[in-house]
């Protein structure tokens, strides 16, 4: 694929573990994530590391703070030559704002996070945001997407209204993927690669198929071949 569907998620407690990995795959068929865990450990070294092997890098860190911080984040992740970073939605338009500014000409993409798949309605509540989950989601997309973000994080649940509501141009990554014959570990909202491309999604994030596999290039080659079926 020239645009690989699969983004594989690194989350091992230690560098070692993620290059063993990387070794076995084929940078052709995926992309990798990297998320707090793991950039907290071995930080930018490994993202270099793997880029050098050609994987393209997700660095998958959330940033959440007042403006300028965020955007002196973001600038500093695109500097690494990551292919894609993310920004919390409830962070808010100047934020957001700032974000996009700071990569402004620069390759780098940029997505956020809406609501985090642990948070329910009473949640919510707790906090102050008023609205049902669906509807939280959705509003932060359409956030996100009116300050010129390139996509968000969504559930498998969420991503066939999302994408008539934001429609076709804006990206949309799914993760809590699994195979028809995989365990759904403790995933609870899981959909299958087909569903999930049919449904909109733009890349998923797959891990433990993947990463838990006996052979994990043989899984991400199934995975691969099951999305371009789905594709056309």
């Amino acid at each position: 694929m020239s645009d690989p569907r699969i983004i594989v998620a690194l989350d091992f407690p230690d560098q070692t573990a993620a290059l063993n990995l990387a070794v076995k795959l084929d940078h052709r068929l995926c992309r990798l994530k990297i998320g707090k865990e793991l950039f907290t450990l071995a930080g930018p070294q490994l993202v270099e590391k793997l880029m050098r092997r050609g994987f393209d890098v997700f660095l998958d860190l959330k940033f959440h703070d007042i403006p300028n911080t965020v955007a002196a984040a973001c600038r500093a992740a695109s500097g690494l030559g990551v292919w894609m970073v993310n920004v919390h939605a409830l962070g808010g338009s100047k934020m957001l704002l700032a974000a996009r500014q700071a990569l402004t000409g620069k390759e780098t993409k940029l997505i956020a996070v809406t609501l985090l798949t642990s948070m329910d309605h009473d949640d919510l509540n707790e906090v102050g945001i008023s609205g049902t989950p669906e509807a939280v989601v959705q509003r932060l997309a359409l956030l996100a997407q009116r300050c010129g973000l390139d996509g968000v994080v969504c559930s498998a649940l969420e991503t066939a209204s999302l994408r008539k509501a934001v429609g076709q141009d804006f990206c949309l990554v799914t993760p809590g993927i699994r195979s028809l014959d995989d365990s759904q570990d403790d995933q609870a909202r899981i959909a299958t690669p087909t569903m999930a491309i049919r449904n909109g999604a733009n890349y998923l994030v797959i891990g433990r198929p993947i990463t838990r596999s006996s052979d994990p290039l043989k899984a991400l080659q199934r995975l691969s071949e099951e999305i371009t079926a789905a594709l056309q």
